[in-house]
């Protein structure tokens, strides 16, 4: 069985010389059609989670509905289906990031998790004391704390790249800190917090000259950007379903098929097993010697979905599109008296943070929320980076493919809002 297809997305939108439709693409979404406090929603939350759309919502009313099972271990109808469902799924990922087969696709519930198992089945195995982890000064916690964690478990070193002033890694000192101790590299592909674009391509090749693997934090970046793994020539590669118009709970680890080999499980249990006694237990082969348990099928199913919509649309499509969106709510924005903008990078997706004089972040939340928009506040689970330019929160604008201009008039009509409320 195979999850049904959007016929929208399958037909009219995968054809590049039918324009895009930003009103069209928002019959597909639901929720957009809401109202807050009585105001039409304006969601510009998209970094923190994305909407679904219809084809999403029913794929998994139709699991629940009509295939609900557990997977791999049944031999009845609905378990049969449910399993080619989820490993169509699997399949579906697998393709959409161009790994070299699905078995480098590890389910997990969330960019969080993958590299949690990075950190500790590969890496902790490997370090020694005075080996050295290098990271950025502009990654999100879940790209920091495991790796802290499993630097005190090793007494490894945690190494930082500075970030400039508009927010953009400064490769040179990259370049530098890979030395002869460095045994592994974790960098995010698109900043959560300041929407700058890494150079990922330089940044594995540079660590790969060196013998040093490399994971790359995707979960801003596979909702918004063509992602190809193989020509990127990365290690790992980690993702989040419910930033990319699928369900929460589910999340997507790629890895090079010898790597994940060679490493050990990270949880056990049911369905990572080939056979288990009281004397010796045999692992599964790869992905499911990492997938103990039962997993979030219906998770998996959607997220499955959730790519086959994108892939109609043809992420090309979605990043020029938020690309114009983005340039337009830059110059809008930032022509906003009393309005710092919060990275400036040259290569940026659709993540606008900011500032407004003599207002705390939390209060342009609030007043901006009242009129129907819908943005984040706060550090961003990126604290390191707010450091960096000095301010203790920011408000954070976020664009998706369903957003629009006029959206964007009404934040900046809200903003002079918040103004006069401070004034």
């Amino acid at each position: 069985m195979t999850t049904i297809g959007h016929p929208i997305a399958e037909t009219v939108r995968q054809d590049p010389a039918i324009p895009f439709d930003v009103e069209r693409v928002r019959q597909d979404f639901p929720i957009l059609r809401e109202r807050a406090h009585g105001k039409p929603l304006v969601y510009l939350d998209n970094a923190a989670t994305s909407q679904k759309p219809q084809v999403v919502i029913d794929t998994l009313t139709r699991y629940y509905r009509a295939e609900n099972a557990n997977i791999h271990r049944g031999i009845h109808y609905l378990s049969e289906r449910a399993t080619e469902a989820y490993e169509g799924a699997r399949a579906a990922v697998a393709r959409f990031l161009n790994a070299a087969e699905p078995r480098e696709i590890v389910f997990v519930r969330s960019t969080t998790e993958a590299v949690n198992l990075v950190a500790q089945s590969y890496a902790r195995p490997r370090l020694q004391p005075g080996d050295e982890v290098v990271i950025s000064a502009m990654e999100h916690h879940s790209n920091i704390v495991p790796w802290q964690i499993v630097c005190e478990q090793t007494g490894a070193v945690l190494r930082v790249v500075p970030i400039n002033d508009a927010g953009e890694l400064v490769l040179e000192e990259y370049e530098r800190l890979l030395g002869p101790r460095t045994r592994f590299v974790a960098m995010v592909h698109v900043s959560n917090a300041l929407g700058t674009i890494t150079p990922v391509r330089r940044i594995v090749e540079l660590a790969h000259g060196r013998g040093v693997p490399v994971l790359l934090d995707g979960a801003q970046a596979a909702p918004r950007l063509p992602v190809d793994v193989r020509a990127l020539d990365c290690d790992f590669y980690a993702f989040s379903g419910h930033k990319a118009y699928g369900p929460t709970g589910i999340g997507v680890l790629y890895g090079k098929a010898p790597l994940l080999e060679a490493m050990p499980p990270y949880q056990g249990g049911g369905d990572m097993i080939l056979s288990v006694s009281f004397e010796k237990t045999l692992y599964n082969v790869i992905p499911f010697k990492f997938e103990a348990g039962t997993p979030h099928i219906a998770g998996g199913i959607g997220l499955g979905a959730a790519i086959g919509y994108l892939t109609g649309i043809g992420l090309e499509r979605i990043a020029a599109y938020e690309h114009g969106l983005l340039a337009y709510a830059t110059e809008r924005v930032g022509a906003v008296p009393g309005i710092r903008l919060i990275g400036t990078a040259k290569e940026k997706t659709g993540i606008l943070s900011f500032v407004v004089k003599g207002v705390h972040a939390h209060d342009v939340g609030t007043i901006l929320d009242q009129e129907g928009i819908a943005i984040r506040t706060g550090h961003h689970c990126a604290q390191p980076v707010l450091q960096r330019f000095g301010v203790p929160a920011t408000a954070r604008a976020s664009l998706a493919f369903y957003n629009t201009r006029a959206e964007i008039d009404a934040l900046v009509a809200g903003l002079h809002k918040v103004r006069e409320t401070f004034a």
